[in-house]
């Protein structure tokens, strides 16, 4: 963990983010009083997350197909004519 005064901070701030970068945090100080925190972000997925629980999950065509009349009459809730 670092501890920088603002003066330190705004002089030297890309070598600290390479540091943040790197996984440190800065404890950020006016007058050598905490004021803030400043840490890396967690890491972006680089793959796009899979759809549902189960991780082979295939969504089939069918999904995609608009549903019956009677099933959207009972969404609506209306009765089949």
């Amino acid at each position: 963990m670092i501890r920088l005064n603002i003066a330190d901070a705004k002089t030297h701030l890309s070598r600290h983010l390479e540091r943040v970068e790197q996984g440190e945090t800065i404890i950020l100080c006016r007058r050598n009083v905490p004021i803030a925190e400043i840490h890396p972000l967690p890491k972006q997925a680089s793959e796009p997350r899979p759809v549902g629980i189960d991780r082979g999950m295939v969504i089939p065509p069918q999904f995609f197909e608009p549903l019956p009349d009677e099933v959207l009459l009972a969404f609506e809730g209306g009765e089949e004519r």
